[in-house]
């Protein structure tokens, strides 16, 4: 057996997610406040020491781990590859925890601790920056995934600021059986807005910030904001009832996570999110609950 490096991969919750008109390149600007979880997936790479093996083998297990692919089209494969083109044979392996195709930046938080697994097992010697810079090419959560903590995010999401953040906040996840494609859900949130049937952009983002700062729950559960919940509850109107559920079980406040399915519950602890994810699934058939805390690290190496 080679030399076997671990990391962990910590998921995501978009407090705040403000989407702007599409511009020329196609993407939309975004005014969004990330804040990592501690919902995590754990990964190993193993320096292989027969040189006649592949170069990359990647297999993957856990409670989510039905089609998570484990190919070069994983970007967990794609962050290897951009940290070092020639690299001794490696053996990847993705325990996933984090609910895939949920809002919550599974596979992005996965690249971004491949990046620094692969930094390590190679002493390829690359700063945070310069890991930041191979997280934008790999897609618009990693780099929020890699730094962790609580951000800014501006952009497509991978222009990052900093924000303070007082005290920990308890979430009640959850995660529904069948997915909602991101692209899909920003298409919508068009056409509605072509229609004026949903209201304008919100980017600012001075309301959440300051509830951060006071590090209250109550007053960050009334600025939670996510521009896509329309466009998510359109597409999925039982993704309503969940909110409602998760409202009428006792939780500070209710948001669709991203493009969903996923839904996230502030509550004031551990036995409030405990109550709300039994009451939740009881009323709504194919969901799981997970409790998170935040705000967690970023994409950390273990050993």
């Amino acid at each position: 057996m080679g030399q076997i490096f671990r990391a962990r991969a910590h998921s995501k919750v978009n407090l705040h997610l403000g989407v702007a008109q599409v511009r020329g390149d196609g993407y939309h600007e975004l005014s969004t406040v990330f804040q990592s979880l501690d919902i995590h997936d754990d990964l190993t790479l193993e320096l292989l020491d027969d040189p006649t093996a592949a170069p990359i083998t990647l297999t993957v297990d856990g409670p989510y781990a039905a089609g998570v692919p484990t190919d070069s089209s994983n970007l967990v494969w794609r962050a290897v590859e951009l940290v070092a083109r020639r690299h001794p044979p490696v053996a990847l392996h993705v325990h996933k925890g984090i609910p895939a195709a949920g809002g919550m930046a599974g596979g992005s938080a996965d690249a971004a601790a491949a990046l620094r697994l692969a930094n390590a097992a190679f002493a390829a010697g690359l700063s945070d920056d310069e890991l930041m810079k191979l997280a934008a090419q790999l897609g618009s959560d990693v780099p929020f995934t890699l730094m962790g903590g609580t951000a800014l995010g501006t952009g497509r999401g991978e222009e990052l600021v900093p924000m303070m953040a007082r005290g920990s906040y308890t979430w009640a996840i959850i995660t529904n059986r069948e997915g909602l494609s991101t692209p899909v859900v920003f298409d919508k949130m068009d056409e509605l807005r072509a229609k004026n049937r949903v209201g304008d952009p919100r980017m600012d983002t001075t309301a959440v910030g300051q509830a951060l700062i006071s590090g209250d729950p109550q007053q960050l559960a009334r600025t939670l904001a996510n521009d896509l919940q329309p466009a998510a509850l359109s597409l999925r109107p039982d993704l309503r009832k969940i909110l409602e559920s998760g409202e009428n079980a006792g939780a500070l406040a209710g948001i669709v996570s991203g493009s969903g399915p996923t839904c996230a519950f502030l509550c004031e602890d551990d036995a409030q999110a405990h109550n709300v994810i039994a009451e939740v699934t009881a009323d709504n058939p194919g969901t799981r609950g997970h409790i998170g805390h935040a705000p967690a690290p970023g994409a950390e190496l273990l050993d």
